[in-house]
């Protein structure tokens, strides 16, 4: 069962003397329910941008002119702006590369997670949304989890607010999480616990997961197909035994030597 459809998107910028900049220029791909899908390519490709796409939240002056995205069925370029704020956080919820500009500054984590609950699940009540709050930085493995609740984010490290990001992304119990670059502003020792993490929440969770980098190695290690983006189209996709073993396109083989390259 697909849970997930992306039919021929398009995204494009209007730029100055009437110029456009197609940042998107006919996505199309699919996920099956439960599957860890990868995207790869370099900065500036157009992974983001797909992204915010996906959950409309594509920036002004950009504009999607063209393409479906369909979630469990449902054109999600279709329906009303209400409905897609109910899907944001509870159907689909994302991780964001940087988590110090994802964060508010201004509350405390404990605060931006009851009001994450509470935005979808009112009827739950602040006292037990703050229960949930606890749960779900403890499933992340935050040491000392009900001090960290309390916390600003300038207060923590890098690995640790990107730890409150996806607790926050899963404590709606989304279908669907899109983690976009989740381990790029981290150092390679914390890397290598994030992508642990993430291993076992998968395996725990049965989610799917739309997971974007521009490492190959963490897609390789990640995600049983891949789709290789470049200038804002998908030139390459498949299962990752063939992609790695029989690459097609040079962009491709460019990637892949890179990362043999730093092996």
């Amino acid at each position: 069962m697909k849970i997930l459809e992306v039919k021929n998107l398009k995204v494009y910028f209007d730029a100055l003397q009437s110029a456009v900049v197609k940042a998107l220029d006919g996505v199309s791909f699919d996920m099956e329910k439960g599957e860890v899908f990868g995207i790869a390519g370099e900065s500036g490709s157009g992974k983001t941008m797909m992204a915010l796409a996906i959950i409309r939240l594509v920036p002004f002056p950009g504009r999607i002119t063209e393409g479906e995205v369909l979630f469990e069925g449902a054109d999600l370029l279709k329906i009303s702006g209400p409905s897609m704020r109910g899907i944001r956080g509870a159907g689909i919820s994302m991780v964001f590369q940087e988590p110090a500009t994802s964060l508010d500054p201004v509350f405390t984590i404990g605060e931006q997670l009851v009001e994450a609950v509470l935005a979808h699940q009112s009827a739950q009540g602040r006292a037990k949304a703050k229960e949930l709050a606890l749960e779900y930085l403890n499933r992340v493995h935050i040491k000392n989890a009900s001090k960290v609740f309390y916390d600003y984010p300038h207060q923590l490290s890098g690995g640790t607010k990107q730890r409150a990001m996806l607790a926050m992304a899963l404590i709606n119990r989304p279908r669907l999480i899109i983690l976009d670059e989740p381990t790029t502003a981290l150092d390679v020792t914390i890397q290598a616990q994030m992508l642990d993490l993430l291993e076992e929440i998968i395996s725990r969770e049965r989610l799917s997961i739309l997971f974007i980098s521009h490492d190959f190695g963490i897609i390789a290690r990640m995600c049983r197909r891949v789709a290789v983006m470049r200038a804002g189209a998908i030139i390459e996709s498949g299962d990752k035994e063939n992609i790695l073993r029989n690459p097609m396109h040079p962009y491709t083989i460019s990637l892949l030597e890179s990362v043999k390259a730093l092996t």
